[in-house]
């Protein structure tokens, strides 16, 4: 397992990630051409839709080996609109490059997948990418990691020229220059004495590159203070021990589309990302006992995975990603759920190359496979041994924040329009269908406009159902601002047997983001745990329709205070109800607010544009946070209503004749306004 390395690339859109690991497949003879996004011939961006946008919308898993070790690499998108795909590929691997083009800089894509990554403790290194490009500033990214990302990058290499003229780098560990070949695609390269020009910048880098292992070294401090040499093995093993430490994250540089610094790159993962053997121990619940347990990166250890992505494939049904943490398990064998309290059996071990597959017979702890046969795993569900069973922490997806209505166009279409839909919902927990109580209308969701045009896409293209598409909907949502406290007695007759419940709940709002809390401080005498169970599942139900416009409630804590119950009585189902009155009646106690979903939003354009786009905003209720100069185009960063924002790309293309571009990703909901709640509430023909 010490050969082992389980990572993920990230960044933002178009910074080159598919591009770089093609590069890694070719340096390490598991492709023998190299492939091109632009071409469409990547081996990564497998899917129809991804070959003909030019951008990763699935993260893609593959195997290569690299001077006899073993990379495990996960493709994640860069697109905001699939960042649940970074979130579920960060949540099992062990280590991250990131990667940053020398021109933008830190873009909003790439601080949203470095907090996500922050968020699991995940050593990083960075790679700036592009340095060949017009406007290449390898200084300008070390800037902006460390003032938006609050990172310490700590430059290992630097470039030898920039934008047309950078043709290497300069190792400031071996205190060499480099230079690649182009005849071999950069698999060959040359080594020369640092040129003088460069030998002051290298010394100011180098310097700064030993005194950032000398705080973290007694014995390369002192070697340092008595001008000794410093041994190549040396730093790389206290390198390795900063990276793993969060202390540092290194940096390199190239360009993969000319070949230049990937050799190098993949050498770094090797040195100084972890191997499953460093990383700490998972941990998780024994859903008997109650205890935290911990489990090993040890094939000796109880079975333990966690399934992070569900997919369908064409050839082999269901296809369930996992990757195991502890001991190991053999096609055919079964495995407990303990989320569903199910076994599930192994029919088929599968190690994945993109879209392509090779059948293993076992699997032990630190891979990353696929299986086939899974019949109830959901993402984020946890796989382990029947005797020591142990269910590992789930993981929380964004809610969707806008939604279209579909029908499908024929007969046919609609009888097999059920079972597309939920394929795609087991697959992307960020996509979910409703249907409209009152319109009766099929309602589709998820986190952006080009999420949702490529799932119609998928429906029509891979599962043939063909469908008439709705103008884009946001998805509002209702909270409350209040403390209330609801008392509930319910009793009642059905079908000729006494229901009876009775319960204290209080309602306060949550920290944003939470969506719905419950917390029981009732004894087990005053009530049993199946009822307090059937409370929480009718408080949950409840939450879907809010007391203003019927919008899902979110940000909401139930806090269970009293109950009774009668023994003949009392039943799950009238606890069930009962919590559900409990939530309408106090809602309405408790200043219900209705709020709509902010959207940050980076906009690049040329000096020419800027003044007619600023101006546009302002018709958009934006909030302006900042618009500062980079190189020769102009960044507007704002939050703005998503309401606003349906059809933005045309409308900006035609202000700048297409030359600015925009990126956009959910921030935050936020009340809405008087008058904007006045118009909403107007448009769907209810009373303000």
């Amino acid at each position: 397992m010490k050969n082992i390395r389980n990572i993920g690339i990230m960044a933002h859109i178009d910074a080159g990630k598919t591009t770089t690991t093609e590069r890694f497949l070719y340096y390490s003879g598991k492709v023998h051409r190299i492939g091109e996004v632009d071409e469409g011939s990547a081996t990564m961006d497998w899917m129809q839709q991804e070959k003909e946008r030019g951008i990763t919308i699935t993260s893609a898993a593959i195997t290569c080996f690299w001077k006899k070790n073993r990379i495990n690499i996960i493709d994640t998108p860069g697109h905001v609109d699939f960042t649940v795909e970074v979130e579920r590929s960060l949540r099992v691997l062990d280590g991250a490059i990131g990667i940053f083009c020398a021109v933008g800089g830190v873009e909003p894509q790439s601080e949203t997948v470095w907090r996500q990554a922050d968020k699991y403790h995940i050593p990083r290194i960075v790679y700036v990418n592009k340095m060949d490009r017009i406007g290449a500033n390898f200084y300008n990214v070390l800037d902006a990691i460390t003032s938006r990302l609050s990172a310490n990058p700590l430059p290992i290499q630097i470039p030898i020229g920039q934008s047309d003229s950078f043709i290497g780098l300069v190792d400031l560990i071996r205190m060499k220059a480099i230079k690649y070949k182009e005849e071999t695609f950069g698999a060959d390269f040359e080594e020369y004495d640092i040129p003088d020009d460069l030998l002051q910048e290298t010394n100011k880098y180098r310097t700064k590159l030993i005194e950032a292992l000398a705080d973290i070294d007694d014995h390369i401090m002192e070697k340092y203070l008595n001008n000794q040499d410093i041994e190549e093995a040396e730093i790389h093993s206290v390198l390795r021990k900063g990276t793993l430490n969060s202390r540092f994250v290194p940096v390199l540089c190239g360009s993969s589309l000319k070949n230049r610094g990937v050799r190098h790159l993949l050498d770094a993962v090797m040195n100084y990302l972890p191997s499953p053997l460093e990383v700490p121990s998972i941990t998780g619940k024994n859903n008997y006992t109650d205890k935290i347990e911990e489990r090993r990166a040890d094939p000796d250890e109880p079975f333990c995975a966690l399934a992070f992505k569900v997919m369908s494939d064409p050839y082999v049904g269901k296809l369930t990603y996992f990757r195991v943490y502890s001991g190991a398990i053999e096609a055919g064998q079964t495995a407990l759920n303990p989320d569903t309290g199910k076994k599930e059996r192994f029919s088929r071990l599968l190690l994945m190359a993109a879209n392509k597959r090779e059948d293993l017979k076992r699997v032990i702890a630190g891979e990353i496979f696929a299986a086939v046969g899974m019949r109830d795993t959901k993402t984020g569900d946890t796989l382990c041994d029947p005797k020591h069973p142990i269910e590992l922490e789930h993981m929380i997806f964004p809610v969707p924040v806008i939604s279209v209505a579909i029908e499908p166009k024929s007969k046919a279409d609609e009888e097999k329009l059920e079972a597309a839909l939920k394929s795609l919902e087991d697959e992307d927990p960020t996509f979910q269908t409703k249907t409209d109580k009152e319109t009766g209308q099929m309602i589709i969701a998820g986190m952006g406009e080009l999420h949702l045009d490529v799932l119609v896409d998928r429906l029509e293209r891979e599962f043939k159902v063909y469908l008439n598409v709705g103008k884009p909907q946001v998805a509002y949502r209702e909270t409350i601002t209040q403390k209330a406290t609801s008392e509930i007695t319910y009793e009642r007759v059905v079908s000729g047997k006494n229901q009876f419940a009775h319960i204290v709940l209080e309602f306060v709002p949550s920290e944003t983001g939470k969506i719905f809390e419950f917390d029981n401080r009732v004894a087990k005498e005053r009530l049993p745990q199946e009822f307090v169970q059937a409370v929480e599942q009718g408080v949950r139900g409840a939450t879907t329709s809010g007391v203003i416009a019927g919008f899902p409630m979110i940000d909401i804590r139930a806090i269970l205070v009293d109950g009774s119950y009668r023994e003949d009585e009392s039943s799950d189902l009238a606890y069930k109800i009962a919590g559900s009155m409990a939530l309408q009646d106090a809602a309405k106690r408790a200043e219900p607010y209705l709020m709509e979903p902010m959207m940050k939003l980076e906009i690049i354009t040329p000096e020419e544009y800027f003044g007619s786009i600023l101006s546009d905003l302002s018709t958009k209720r934006a909030k302006i946070s900042r618009h500062q100069q980079r190189g020769d185009v102009q960044v507007i960063d704002a939050t703005v209503p998503l309401s606003e924002m349906t059809g933005y790309a045309t409308d900006l293309r035609n202000m700048s004749q297409g030359r600015a571009v925009f990126t956009m990703q959910f921030y935050q909901y936020e009340t809405v306004t008087p008058e904007e709640k006045k118009r909403l509430m107007e448009k769907m023909g209810l009373a303000a």
